[in-house]
């Protein structure tokens, strides 16, 4: 009996993981009714993640917390069927997708939201939590995840400052007191697959800002604020300081620092931490050919992005990969040398990038009739 595995990631702007998985199911039964077709929604630690945990079988669970700009979201989280774990989407409770990419938004989001979901997993007794922190709207370096956890950020009048990375530039004193005990018992993973630090031209403001709608102006003033945060913390807890300097302390507009100082958060690969979750190793078992894929694979695919990853895991598993994507701007050797055997780009079929994303399920299905044709 022949079986693929299909584990894509989304087409972004277009299909879902689940979506295209299921799409290429459709494509390779109609031409060979008897495959065993197995689908894994993929992701690499940002948006999806937590898809693909209730894809494979966790129990999902919802919460109303507060949106980067202070309204209310309706986000949701996983839980393991063991109860152990808890996966936490940032791009859910506190993503750029909730937002306008402008200065005023950029200046006050906050990744307050994010911190309330890490309370309702501890509520629901996890005990490891996995803090996938792509799409992120705010540029607060996480002040407000921690917030939200029991932190106190002052102003020189005793007030609590506002949420925000503009508002950091006033902080006057940092009270870790109220910080939730329950986490001193809990395993952080931080899934980052960016290793850049908080602060510099490497850091937080200056890479990630613009994309946020910062301007110039306004990376100056949030860079300004980071650097404040990172002082005043490291008043009360001095190895804070170390920390805005780690590999990932600058994800997520700085989410990463207040994760590794205060969480005592663990950064890996969120590829890795997506096929752990998924079980795709175990299910890879024994497959005659992998698929994967996402909307657009070039230079970032190579580095900790969704299809490299699965082929890693399909190759240590003894099984062939191939990959299906909107577009390909990476030469075949390329994707080789990386484990992926062939690329099916969608824009061979329909060079339109507006049709193709329109009818992106109709082509994959086409598509999934290349492969099994080419590899089965």
């Amino acid at each position: 009996m022949t079986t693929v595995v299909l584990a894509p990631d989304k087409f972004k702007g277009s299909l879902t993981a689940a979506q295209v998985a299921e799409h290429l199911a459709t494509g390779m039964r109609r031409v060979r009714p008897e495959l065993t077709v197995v689908q894994v929604p993929m992701a690499d630690g940002g948006e999806g993640t937590v898809a693909a945990a209730l894809a494979a079988g966790w129990t999902e669970r919802a919460a109303v917390v507060t949106g980067p700009l202070g309204d209310p979201v309706h986000a949701t989280y996983a839980l393991s069927p063991d109860g152990v774990t808890c996966v936490v989407e940032m791009s859910l409770a506190s993503g750029l997708a909730l937002t306008q990419a402008d200065v005023d938004a950029a200046r006050r989001s906050s990744s307050a939201g994010t911190g309330e979901l890490v309370g309702h997993a501890l509520d629901d007794g996890a005990r490891r939590i996995l803090l996938g922190v792509g799409g992120s709207a705010s540029t607060d370096g996480g002040a407000g995840l921690v917030q939200a956890l029991g932190v106190r950020l002052l102003a020189e009048d005793g007030d609590e400052l506002p949420g925000g990375g503009a508002a950091l530039t006033a902080i006057s004193a940092v009270d870790l007191s109220g910080l939730d005990p329950r986490l001193t018992h809990t395993e952080v993973v931080l899934a980052a697959d960016v290793d850049n630090p908080l602060l510099g031209p490497s850091g937080a403001a200056a890479v990630y800002g613009p994309q946020k709608g910062a301007d110039a102006a306004t990376v100056a003033e949030l860079e300004a604020g980071l650097a404040r945060w990172v002082q005043a913390l490291a008043e009360v807890r001095p190895e804070a300081a170390r920390a805005a300097d780690a590999p990932g302390a600058g994800a997520a507009g700085g989410v990463g620092y207040a994760a590794l100082a205060l969480l005592g958060a663990t950064r890996r690969s969120g590829i890795e931490v997506v096929v752990e979750l998924t079980g795709l190793a175990e299910l890879l078992f024994g497959a005659d050919l992998a698929v994967t894929g996402e909307g657009s694979l070039d230079e970032q695919s190579l580095y900790g992005k969704t299809p490299v990853g699965v082929a890693r895991a399909a190759a240590a598993a003894g099984v062939p990969t191939v990959a299906v994507a909107g577009r390909s701007l990476l030469a075949d050797d390329e994707l080789v040398r990386h484990g992926i055997d062939a690329c099916y780009p969608l824009s061979a079929l329909e060079p339109d990038p507006q049709t193709s994303m329109r009818e992106a399920g109709r082509l994959l299905e086409e598509l999934a009739a290349q492969i099994v044709a080419a590899h089965l």
